[in-house]
């Protein structure tokens, strides 16, 4: 079920949010945290039931590892290295075993039948979360252990399907919190503000960016400069208000329930380096890779060679964790060298205008971009080649009889964005994207400064109503896929 869904909006939300706060009303709060749970299972299942079992399995299993690991005997460090193991084959085996049979078959010849297994939803986020708690339990930082209630910590259907990949500990006392269980207005209020931004977000802004992004990649053969430039700042626009709109519709849905899920993205495009942009995007995943992988391999423990190292293999994890694709390898490998570059640049005393730092982090991430919406390599090619201009240029007509001169250097005059499906307001979009990102409070900052007042009333009223009015189309959101 999408947020973006007349379903979930007016039938789905509404009847959990009545029930669950009636059962509480009635002093029946085990039943209203059963219904929770039952409710996010259902919210899993309307897309395939099929791997109902397998969340439900893995829950289970999990609970029970995290259940023993808390209890002090000596095989703690064996059933870690068991639960940890045996959650990344589960994530291996539907997410990498084709891939994995794809490139033995590239490079011994042979003809590995592939296995063409459906990746179960969300199987990537509940895989982490659930990691992070087996850890958590084996550091003794987790003191909660009913299955209910361990239960509603992965399935909550705010988080579950593409996060914030939340933590246990941070979870469990909010669902424990009697105050919590009652109706809270404000909350209420603040919920459907954010829910609104999130909504318009992903249907008004990142599905417009969407048309253009997808001619540009998948279906033009070949792309002049400025067909290139727009389809790779449209797939940069779409992914991060398609993503952050997500996140704020998970945020603003769990805010009804008096849940507060962590923050996601704080103006990720207006870092000026690849440490501050790691700071801001996705900071929840940032976060699982710092504290589960980063800091386990050694982290900065170990000198500066070790550090470069532990850096760069944090980051090319994360582009594989992303997809079963060499052009995630490639982007995982570029964020690292990225951050071993920041790092050595540092280390070393030097330092940039914030303008010119900002420029050359903007366009990294612009061209990193490139290569993790592209399916292939050759598609990604395509898109690179057009920006630097080696498949030629082509400016407006209106241009050609200002600047004749520009003909003697092969410079075309005529359509334009023909490729990109896009037309005079394609920029218009785009400016108006940019100026969105780089010179607004993004929403966590909105939500900061936020009271019950006519104003953002009407601000909630205009961005639901043009959301909801725009969901003429059903449109899954980009990280569904990762």
């Amino acid at each position: 079920m999408l947020f973006n869904s007349y379903i979930f909006i007016f039938t789905f939300l509404p009847i959990t949010f009545f029930v669950y706060f009636y059962l509480n009303n009635k002093r029946l709060t085990e039943a209203a945290k059963g219904f929770l749970v039952f409710s996010s299972l259902f919210f899993y299942s309307w897309w395939n039931i099929v791997y109902l079992p397998l969340i439900l399995t893995s829950m289970l299993f999990n609970y029970v590892v995290g259940r023993q690991l808390t209890k002090n005997h000596h095989f703690r460090r064996t059933l870690l290295f068991i639960g940890v193991i045996s959650n990344l084959a589960l994530l291996g085996y539907f997410k990498y075993a084709d891939f994995f049979i794809t490139n033995v078959n590239r490079v011994i010849d042979s003809n590995i039948p592939l296995l063409h297994l459906a990746l179960p939803l969300a199987i990537s986020f509940f895989t982490f979360q659930q990691i992070a708690y087996l850890v958590d339990s084996y550091r003794a930082e987790t003191h909660e252990y009913d299955f209910l209630n361990y239960a509603v910590f992965v399935a909550f259907f705010p988080q579950l399907i593409a996060g914030p990949i939340v933590h246990h500990k941070e979870m469990m006392p909010q669902f424990a919190n009697i105050r919590n269980k009652v109706k809270n207005y404000r909350h209420i209020a603040l919920g459907l503000f954010v829910f609104s931004i999130g909504l318009f977000k992903k249907v008004v802004i990142a599905d417009t960016f969407a048309i253009w992004a997808t001619n540009g990649f998948d279906v033009a053969e070949k792309l002049n400069l400025i067909e290139a430039w727009v389809t790779s700042l449209s797939y940069t626009f779409q992914l991060y208000f398609d993503f952050s709109g997500y996140t704020d519709m998970a945020i603003g849905a769990a805010l009804l329930f008096n849940i507060k899920l962590p923050i996601n993205f704080s103006s990720p495009y207006k870092a000026t380096s690849i440490q501050d942009f790691w700071r801001r995007w996705h900071i929840t995943l940032s976060r699982f890779l710092k504290g589960y992988v980063y800091i386990p391999l050694g982290g900065n423990r170990h000198g500066e060679i070790r550090t470069y190292a532990n850096l760069f293999a944090t980051f090319l994890l994360g582009g594989i964790w992303h997809g079963a694709g060499w052009t995630f390898v490639f982007w995982g490998a570029l964020h690292g060298m990225a951050l071993v570059i920041h790092r050595a640049w540092h280390k070393l005393g030097f330092r940039m205008h914030m303008f010119l730092a900002w420029f050359i982090t903007f366009n990294f991430i612009n061209i990193s971009w490139v290569f993790f919406r592209a399916k292939e390599f050759e598609d990604a090619i395509k898109v690179l080649k057009g920006m630097i201009g080696m498949t030629g240029i082509t400016l407006p007509y209106g241009v050609s009889t200002k600047l004749p001169i520009l003909k003697q250097y092969d410079i075309k005059f005529g359509n334009f964005i023909t490729e990109t499906g896009g037309d005079k307001y394609t920029f218009i979009w785009l400016i108006s994207a940019g100026v969105l990102v780089l010179a607004f409070k993004n929403s966590m900052e909105l939500m900061e400064s936020f009271k019950i007042s006519n104003k953002t009333m009407w601000f909630s009223g205009i961005l639901f109503s043009v959301g909801v009015l725009s969901m003429n189309k059903v449109s899954e959101f980009l990280y569904f896929n990762f």
